[in-house]
């Protein structure tokens, strides 16, 4: 019998097992660090010194990522220590090692434009160019991490004055109505309903997302309220390629499902022809998400939440039709051209008294716009429904590599400003890799195959 070898690909922990000087040039390389350093450099005769080597101080910023230094100071000492390490970050023998100071500035400079985001978004763009992302599944989730220093004590909500008892008058309800109206359009965006963010540009949302710190909650695995003080991170993955197609940074107090809609947005930007399932849990089963994904000309696999809904007569669980004796219809197929859900006979029909009565319909149709939140493609419950769902987890693993290998959690910094350029190098740094671990592949397969 032949035996068949498996072929192993050269992963993220293979990266970090390669030499230094290797496993920075591999991972540097991905990034444009000429765009950073013109938009850092100094431009101005006063303020910090010139003969600062800030393209190398941009590197050790990257490298303390991919080596798990806690801290700005704590690199300054390996800096000092590890002459070896000092040239692999780019320094030369006769360049001073930069004060904690000039880092903090270094960092100031990059809390003031958009340049990480920009070179996050060129990564990206190089990858699908090369060819390593062709995903039909995007995977939208979101994690959260602390923030640095003392947490201030959680803010009761004031109480509210009690309501009046009996019905409004017809003129007080009207003024009441407007009076809301009126509240609601003077919200920021994120504090409005959901739904006002769909005609948002994609700018304007960007820009509109709170970061400062803030208390958040979530439910654990056994459904007890778990508190953080600190920020959000949330994903748009790639299934298959596990690449971080979109990121967006946030308070900790932010609902995860007000930042689908920027991350869908900007996905939607991306040239990716193969794209055709965006997937979510239950936290997003939010109507504004599926409208949002059928604009994009793409189908929503998101976890039904019932929501103290009852289910509808003549339906099962899935919204799947069924019959007079209530057996659920089998899903067959979806008409990409007419946008409609095909459903057969239960499987029950055969043994059924009823099957020469003429009351079960042979084929069930129905138009996945009557209600796009209930009539999904694949339909819900079906086989290729769970199995485009189960794709989900490659979201879950990003956010784990993003803490332990490349220190998501570990924020230093109190402002959300500057804890925002601490995200963005580490989204930055994990594409890159990816990157790296791809080249790299391709280079193995090529002198495998000569």
């Amino acid at each position: 019998m032949t035996i068949i070898r498996q072929q192993s690909l050269f992963g993220i922990q293979e990266l970090y097992e390669m030499e230094p000087t290797q496993r920075y040039e591999s991972i540097i390389f991905a990034v444009d660090l000429d765009s950073i350093y013109l938009e850092i450099n100094k431009q101005l005769r006063l303020g910090a010194p010139v003969e600062l080597n800030y393209a190398a101080m941009i590197i050790s910023m990257f490298v303390r990522i991919v080596e798990r230094i806690p801290t700005i100071k704590d690199l300054i000492k390996r800096l000092n220590d590890d002459f070896v390490f000092k040239l692999n970050c780019g320094f030369l023998v006769s360049d001073n090692t930069p004060s904690e100071a000039a880092y903090f500035r270094v960092l100031t400079r990059l809390s003031d434009s958009k340049i990480l985001e920009k070179e996050q978004e060129k990564v990206v763009l190089q990858a699908i160019a090369e060819g390593f992302i062709t995903d039909d599944t995007v995977a939208i989730d979101a994690t959260h991490f602390e923030a640095r220093g003392q947490a201030p004590p959680k803010e009761e909500k004031p109480k509210s004055e009690p309501k009046k008892r009996g019905r409004k008058s017809k003129d007080e309800r009207e003024q009441w109505l407007i009076e809301q109206a009126e509240k609601e359009a003077n919200l920021p965006i994120f504090e409005k309903k959901i739904e006002a963010q769909l005609d948002v540009p994609l700018a304007e949302l960007r820009a509109e997302v709170p970061r400062d710190p803030k208390w958040g909650v979530k439910k654990n695995s056994e459904g007890k309220n778990v508190f953080w003080y600190g920020y959000k991170g949330h994903l748009a993955v790639g299934t298959s390629s596990q690449y971080i197609l979109q990121s967006l940074f946030s308070s900790g107090s932010l609902n995860d499902g007000k930042a689908a809609i920027p991350l869908l947005k900007g996905v939607d930007e991306l040239p990716l022809p193969f794209l055709r399932y965006e997937v979510m849990d239950a936290g997003y089963d939010y109507e504004p998400f599926y409208e949002q994904v059928h604009r994009m000309g793409n189908l929503s696999v998101i976890a039904y939440n019932k929501k103290n809904e009852s289910e509808p007569i003549g339906f099962d669980k899935n919204f799947a039709p069924t019959c007079f004796r209530e057996h659920t219809y089998r899903y067959d197929s979806f008409d990409t051209k007419y946008e409609t859900l095909k459903y057969t006979r239960p499987k029950e029909y055969s043994d059924c008294p009823l099957a020469n009565e003429g009351i079960c319909h042979k084929v069930y149709k129905v138009k996945i716009t009557t209600d796009l939140r209930r009539y999904t493609a694949p339909a819900r419950g079906s086989e290729a429904w769970k199995k485009l769902f189960k794709r989900r987890s490659a979201v879950e693993r990003v956010n784990a590599y993003l803490k332990e290998f490349f220190q998501l959690n570990n924020v230093r910094y109190r402002t959300g400003k500057r804890a925002k350029v601490h995200f963005d190098i580490v989204t930055l740094i994990y594409n890159a890799s990816k990157l790296a671990v791809d080249r790299i592949n391709v280079l193995l397969n090529q002198q495998q195959a000569a």
